[in-house]
Formats: structure tokens, sequence, C-alpha cells
């Protein structure tokens, strides 16, 4: 490995430890659904801290390697949002109280994290052994961006997710909470509660997202640093972005025909790699103006049916 490739993985692995290091001691100790407020400022600062490490890798890497890592974030970040809405689903479903939400999603984003990277492994050696899988990635992208478009319903469905059916073969689970704990003593035998029923539902999902936003990133590069560190970038900021969309999700009407139509573009992108190559800084144009039109139209609709005037 070359030493500004070395010095990159090892600024990236100080610079995540850190990060999980700041939110378990500091911004974890209360247990409470943060505000929007709180949530949108430590959002802004994940989002900003990947943004600056991008720079980094353009100096050390060059402006290809640079626009790679930034488009391959502002497609896992933008593949990011529609999780977090069947988060909210999810979270519904089991009447999960505010307080203890923050836990969950802390402990499936570290799940996530390990799930990715092991998916992420798989993809490239795939990739290497049998190059005509790109073209099967590329046509699971085209059906997901298409099923997503025509708003296919999303059923959550616990009592068939293959992880709730082993767990609750090994283990009891109780009826009730006991506040955030995963496990409860239960007439003195180990029991799982409702919490940890909530967790493996989020991780299943995760892994079934990630399906998609694997190969969304594979389009881009097959970089495993540019692939590995965008992921876990919008990985890391899932938590308190959920918390900003929960508090506002209905403001960003258009946010999920724009992560359709993304898909749908880096699935053709791929399916057509071996006739047409689009360039990378065309790729990160499309994918920002497009994350951008959905944000503008969404709040100029909401200007609208507000009867506010326009600025």
């Amino acid at each position: 490995m070359e030493p500004a490739v070395q010095a990159l993985w090892l600024g990236f692995g100080a610079v995540v430890i850190t990060l999980l290091i700041l939110d378990l001691t500091v911004f974890s100790r209360r247990a409470h659904a943060p505000t929007i407020r709180e949530a949108a400022l430590w959002s802004g600062s994940l989002v900003s801290v990947a943004l600056l490490f991008g720079v980094v890798v353009l100096a050390v890497r060059g402006l290809r390697s640079g626009l790679e890592y930034y488009t391959g974030y502002l497609i896992e970040l933008s593949l990011s949002v529609d999780n977090l809405l069947v988060f909210l689903m999810i979270f519904e479903y089991f009447a999960v109280p505010g307080g203890m939400r923050p836990r969950v999603l802390k402990w499936g984003i570290f799940g996530a994290m390990l799930l990715r990277g092991v998916m992420i492994l798989a993809g490239a050696l795939l990739l290497e052994r049998f190059a005509w899988i790109i073209y099967v990635f590329g046509g699971l992208l085209v059906v997901t961006g298409w099923k997503m478009w025509a708003d296919a319903e999303i059923r959550i469905e616990p009592d068939k997710n293959p992880l709730v059916r082993l767990a609750r073969r090994f283990l009891p689970v109780t009826d009730t909470y006991d506040g955030q704990r995963f496990f409860t003593r239960e007439k003195r035998r180990l029991a799982a509660t409702p919490l940890l029923v909530v967790l493996l539902v989020i991780d299943w999902c995760d892994v079934v997202f990630a399906v998609d936003s694997i190969p969304a990133i594979f389009a881009v590069t097959r970089d495993p640093f540019i692939v590995f560190s965008s992921n876990v970038f919008a990985v890391l900021g899932l938590r308190e972005l959920f918390f900003v969309l929960a508090g506002a999700v209905d403001r960003f009407r258009y946010l999920k025909p724009a992560v359709a139509l993304i898909l749908v573009f880096v699935g053709l992108k791929m399916l057509l790699s071996h006739w047409l190559h689009v360039p990378i800084g065309l790729s990160l144009g499309i994918v920002l103006g497009t994350f951008a039109g959905a944000v503008g139209l969404s709040l100029a609709r909401e200007r609208r049916a507000s009867g506010s005037p326009s600025a």
C-alpha cells in the first residue's frame, strides 16, 4: 500500500474513532430525543467534517479521487433519507418512546458500519472475479428506483423477519419495555425486551438498503478507500439526521422521488458502462442538482401551501 493511501486510512480511522468517542461520552449522556436544533447542529457538524475530509482526499489523491469521494458521499447521503423514513415507520409500529430512540439508532449505526464493511468487501471481490455482475447491480438499482418512484408500499412485518424469528427462538421476549435495556430479568431468566427486536429490525432494514447503496457507490469508483469512507461518513450522521427529518418530514415531499431518480441514473450508468462513459464531474453535478432541486421544490411547495409570499 502506498504511503499516501496508508496515511489516508490512518487519518480516516482517527477521525471516525474520535467522532464515535465524542458521541458516546459527550452527546449520549442524557437519554432524550434531541430537539431539531440540537440534531441539526450535530448533523451539520458531521457533514462539515465529511466535506473537509473530501478536501484532504483531493489534496492527497488528486482531483479525480476527490470528485469520486464527493459523488459517492452525496449518493450515500441521499439514499440514507429513505432509510430514515423507514426507521420512523418502525419506531411508530413498535410505539418506541422518544427517549429510547437515540440508543437504538446509535447501536443500529454501529451495526450498519460493520455490515457495510463486510458487504463492500464482498462486492469488491465479486466485481474483481465476475466483471459481468456490474450489469446485475445496475439492473437492481434501476428496478429499485422505479419501484421507489411508483411509491410502492413499504410493509413492516417483524414476525417474518429472519433475525427477529431467530432471536425469539432462543430468547423469550417481554411484552413491555424496561427503560433503555435490550435485556432484562423476568422470572429469574434472561429475556429480551421489545427494544432488542426494534434494533434487529433496523439492522435488517439497513442490510436491505445496503443492497442498493453498495452497488450505487461501485458505479462511481472501485477504490476500496473511497467506497468505505464515503459510506461510513454518510452512516455516521444518520442518527442526528433522523431527528431533523422526523421533525420536518412533511416539508421535503420531493426527496423520495429525487432518490429514485438518482438510483435510476446510477443504475443506467452501470448498465451502459461498456458503451458510454459518464465523466465523474458530470455525475457529481447530476446527483447534486437532483438533490438540491428536490429540496428547493419541496420548500417552494410548502410556501405555496402556507400561502406565504415567495422570497
